[in-house]
């Protein structure tokens, strides 16, 4: 057989080879594949997939951060295009099932730490954007993923196939009668891109979300995510977002702040990666979705605000436990008004954050600190130190009781024991004593 029939062959064979791949490809019009690039960019900031798959210091979509969750800890996976340890021998079909269903190339079932149920409901052509932008614009990357460390016995996949039967979806976002255009772009983006239940819906005891839409109370009424309480987002007045206009939500989610709230911990980050870029049109969706949401737990007086705590404060008397730290530590910047400064240092008077049934962020808020969302709209971020390292469990319960409960709020105590469990989860050590 001559030399040039064969060559032919052996370029025929190959491209037979890369069809898959070709077939799933970009558009072949120039404008087309430009527009469909620029879609997946803007897509995947809004599902922040960077925050997940980037490891602190390691390449962009690499993989590699521990996801600590009640089961043990599950490590991020590689999803630049490199074709060992990456997605580079994926098609199209490939990504849509990993990504909508939650299975890899190689048949392996994905824990849905990777919010899978939520991007089930993604279009194929938002998938397909994604799709293509990955392999347009992210830099292969070879690292090899790592084996996450879970307790029996939800180390064994194969158990992810009856919850997949229970908690997987692919039906489209539900369109509520009478609902305009802009609502149902907004409950697209809360309920699948963005992915928002993956982390303020409550899970069950299999570690499936109470709810996927507003049909259920549970949708967006707070939950627990690596030891943070992520907050209410329905209407109640008091823990949610009912005290809020529509405003304050696309300020909140563009800038990290509002008169209300300055972003902290996880949502920090969400917002410094993700909602900072979205565009007006989006933003403005997002807020009409969620102020349509109904109050979960039935709040529907307004907080009112009750001046006798700082009437002691700035006269001097410290007779109530936690007062005394509360002057030393906080009264700088959030006032004996705990009014705060807005936009800057958030008010303590009836904050959500504050009087959330579940103060698991506040003492992490105490014990550790934290930092506002670093945002293109602002010239700098804000630290609030911790003080864990001066002040002993009892002072700080009775300093986050004294918050929760003046000026008008009117939360649960915070115990003892609960500051020294998050103290001993954070691996924190507690004041040398004199």
């Amino acid at each position: 057989m001559r030399r040039d029939t064969i060559l032919t062959m052996m370029r025929g064979l190959l491209a037979m080879l890369a069809m898959p791949l070709a077939a799933h490809a970009a558009p072949a019009d120039p404008a087309a594949q430009v527009a469909q690039v620029a879609q997946g960019r803007y897509l995947a900031r809004i599902a922040n997939c960077v925050a997940c798959h980037t490891a602190p210091g390691g390449a962009p979509m690499a993989g590699g951060l521990a996801l600590q969750t009640d089961a043990g800890t599950i490590y991020s996976t590689n999803i630049t295009p490199d074709p060992e340890t990456g997605l580079g021998r994926y098609t199209l079909d490939d990504f849509d099932r990993a990504v909508r269903h939650g299975q890899a190339r190689d048949g392996k079932r994905l824990y849905p730490a990777m919010p899978y149920p939520s991007y089930a409901r993604m279009t194929r052509d938002d998938v397909a954007a994604l799709y293509t932008w990955l392999r347009s614009e992210v830099q292969p990357v070879r690292q090899a993923n790592r084996d996450t460390s879970l307790r029996w016995p939800y180390n064994m996949r194969w158990l992810l196939v009856p919850w997949n039967w229970l908690h997987l979806r692919d039906d489209p976002v539900r369109a509520d009668a009478g609902q305009g255009e802009t609502w149902r772009r907004g409950a697209y983006l809360v309920q699948a891109v963005a992915h928002c239940g993956a982390c303020h819906t409550p899970r069950g005891a299999l570690y499936g979300e109470k709810g996927r839409d507003a049909g259920s109370r549970q949708f967006l009424s707070g939950a627990m995510v690596e030891g943070w309480s992520a907050t209410n987002l329905t209407g109640d007045m008091l823990t949610g977002l009912g005290a809020w206009s529509k405003a304050d939500v696309v300020e909140y989610l563009h800038t990290g702040r509002n008169a209300h709230a300055t972003s902290f911990g996880p949502m920090s980050t969400v917002i410094a990666t993700s909602t900072q870029f979205m565009n007006a049109a989006d933003l403005d969706a997002v807020a009409t979705y969620l102020k349509s949401i109904p109050p979960a737990r039935g709040e529907t007086q307004p907080y009112r605000y009750d001046p006798a705590a700082a009437a002691r404060l700035e006269q001097g008397r410290f007779d109530t436990p936690g007062a005394r730290q509360y002057a030393t530590y906080c009264m700088p910047c959030h006032q004996a008004s705990g009014k705060g400064f807005a936009r800057v240092f958030p008010p303590l008077a009836g904050n959500p954050t504050v009087v959330d049934p579940n103060p698991a962020s506040l003492v992490n808020l105490l014990l550790e600190g934290a930092v506002t969302a670093r945002v293109q709209t602002a010239p700098t971020d804000y630290h609030m130190p911790g003080y864990g390292w001066t002040m002993e469990d009892q002072e700080l319960a009775n300093l986050l009781t004294f918050i929760r409960r003046s000026w008008g709020n009117q939360a649960a105590p915070v115990t003892e024991e609960a500051v020294a469990a998050r103290r001993r989860a954070l691996g924190l050590r507690a004041p040398e004593t004199p």
